[in-house]
């Protein structure tokens, strides 16, 4: 199918979606069910944020299954932030057996606060114009109606108009809650503001929070114990495109916090990346290397460990980051260094990675790992904690390390067809995981 058919498709209205089910592309005179296993298109939904239960449900002209080995297309998905303040979701149509020459990926990008039922209208529009391209070597169904609807010279007049807000997003979040017991009360608030423009070369972001908790307990004694604690911050960012691999950055903070011991916190730090892989291959593999060097000046709370009341440092980081999603699994792993110039010896290094493997037809395997290595809390008190301070995380303690591990393994096997979709009950008897 060429890409003038998929545009034209892109834009048709009803397209099957809106139909009722007994008008969904099947031959005339037989149901959906009549059509012979060996002409159904065989798909593997592999994809997030892609609403599974109701492709199921809508498009009956083709074939689910449970296992990747058995489709003739795997559905793999991944989603972006967009820069109006939306979300792109790029759906990517992985051809197997006869269809292994035959890979395409289609996009559908929401507007900020949009209904999720037009959400899901889009997704199930654009799943159907991806799986109609691969139907179509094999000849499209029969009764299958397309209608095109010419753009108005309104429509024109509104795509034309220029932006008044140039680009920009702002966004307003507040929150409060309250947890009361008979010994206890936590009542927490906090407020998040974010202003962002993203263009193909630019990257602006702004933004500031403000959260904070307060808690009593009632440990039977005179006077209940009272607990506070408090966070504020604000960032900015700015970035440039410099070509398909390179761009530079300029990051910034200021923050405070009663846990980490900082009356005033401020970071500035130039910054480089430098992508392996062309930034529009993102949807399907991503591995960037980043480097910063910047100042950082802190005034405490108290007396660190070192004998500090203020001090300002100048510190350098790198990380790299590998993101792949395939039909074989997932790999998102990265690794960070970062170090102060005052001392070699004052640095951090983590790694995070997860990884989702599929080894043999109904076995994958899911590993989760995090580990640290910490030489760098130039913030902490000189005083010892207190045992409330210890239990109710009031405050940073010392550690050299950190780690964390997990690992999962997940067998299916049964019926091949993964095409029912029961409401009833919620999620009960829902055991099967796609």
């Amino acid at each position: 199918m060429t890409a003038r058919s998929l545009i034209c498709l892109a834009i048709a209205l009803p397209l099957l979606a809106e139909r009722p089910a007994g008008a969904q592309p099947t031959p005339a005179g037989a149901r959906p069910d009549a059509q012979a296993a060996s002409t159904r298109l065989r798909v593997f939904l592999d994809c997030r944020n892609c609403f599974q239960e109701y492709l199921r449900d809508q498009i009956s002209w083709v074939d689910f299954v449970r296992q990747p080995q058995d489709a003739d297309v795997h559905l793999l998905s991944s989603e972006r932030p967009t820069g109006a303040g939306g979300r792109e979701l790029v759906l990517r149509f992985v051809g197997r057996g006869r269809f292994a020459d035959l890979t395409r990926e289609l996009r559908v990008v929401s507007e900020p606060a949009e209904p999720e039922s037009l959400r899901r209208t889009r997704v199930l529009r654009t799943t159907m114009i991806g799986l109609l391209d691969y139907m179509a070597r094999d000849g499209l169904p029969a009764g299958l109606e397309v209608n095109v609807r010419p753009e108005s010279r309104q429509d024109r007049v509104v795509s034309a108009t220029r932006d008044r807000w140039n680009l920009w997003v702002f966004s307003v979040g507040t929150g409060a809650s309250i947890d009361a017991e008979e010994s206890n009360r936590s009542v927490e608030w906090d407020l998040n503001l974010t202003a962002d423009r993203v263009t193909d070369r630019w990257k602006i972001g702004f933004g500031l929070n403000l959260d904070e908790e307060r808690e009593s307990f009632d440990l039977d004694e005179d006077d209940p114990l009272h607990v506070r604690r408090t966070e504020r911050s604000t960032r900015w960012f700015i970035a440039r495109s410099l070509g398909p691999h390179w761009s530079v950055g300029f990051d910034g903070r200021i923050a405070a916090s009663s846990f980490g011991n900082t009356r005033l916190l401020a970071q500035t730090a130039p910054a480089v990346e430098f992508s392996i892989f062309p930034y529009r291959e993102y949807a399907t593999r991503q591995f960037v290397i980043q480097y910063q060097v910047g100042m950082e000046s802190a005034r405490y709370r108290e007396i660190t460990l070192f004998g500090r009341i203020e001090e300002t440092l100048g510190r350098h980081a790198w990380s790299a980051n590998l993101d792949q999603r395939q039909p074989w699994g997932s790999l998102d792993a990265g690794i960070e260094w970062s170090q102060y110039l005052h001392d070699a010896s004052k640095y951090r290094l983590e790694f995070d990675g997860e990884l989702s493997l599929r080894i043999v037809r109904g076995l994958s395997i899911d590993v989760e790992a995090f580990a640290s290595r910490q030489r760098d809390q130039l913030a902490l008190p000189r005083r010892g904690a207190t045992s409330e301070e210890v239990l109710l995380r009031l405050r940073e303690l010392h550690s050299g390390y950190e780690f964390r591990f997990s690992v999962g393994l997940r067998y299916s096997f049964g019926s091949l067809f993964n095409n029912v979709v029961n409401p009833r009950f919620g999620n009960r008897g829902a055991f099967r995981r796609n």
